[in-house]
This record gives C-alpha cells, sequence and structure tokens, in this order.
C-alpha cells in the first residue's frame, strides 16, 4: 500500500488493518515454524506493512 493510499485513511480504518495483518503475520510465523513457507520473505513484507501503517497511525495521533 503506498503512502498517499495511507494518508487518505481514516484512524478506525488504520487500526482494523493493523489488527487484521497482525492475525495474518501470526499465522504465517506458525506455519512457517511447521513447515517452511515457500517465500519466507512474506514474514519481513508484512511485518514492514504493519510497521508503515503505525507510523501513519501514530502520525494521525499526533496531529490531533
Amino acid at each position: 500500500m503506498k503512502s498517499v493510499e495511507l494518508k487518505d485513511l481514516s484512524t478506525s480504518d488504520l487500526i482494523e488493518r493493523i489488527e487484521e495483518l497482525e492475525v495474518k503475520q501470526e499465522k504465517l510465523i506458525l506455519s512457517h515454524k511447521v513447515s517452511p513457507l515457500e517465500n519466507p520473505l512474506v514474514i519481513r513484507t508484512g511485518r514492514k506493512e504493519i510497521a508503515r501503517l503505525k507510523t501513519e497511525l501514530r502520525r494521525k495521533e499526533l496531529e490531533a
């Protein structure tokens, strides 16, 4: 998701998306521990996406 798209999301949308991605991330990590993923870089990109969303959420909190 691009930064322009992130800026258009509301605070509640950001929180919802963060929670959704964190659950997905936990499932990916667990499945990777059981049997290796075909592309383990998916875990890294998911972690970075969560960080981007949290950064944007924090920016909106500081503006308010």
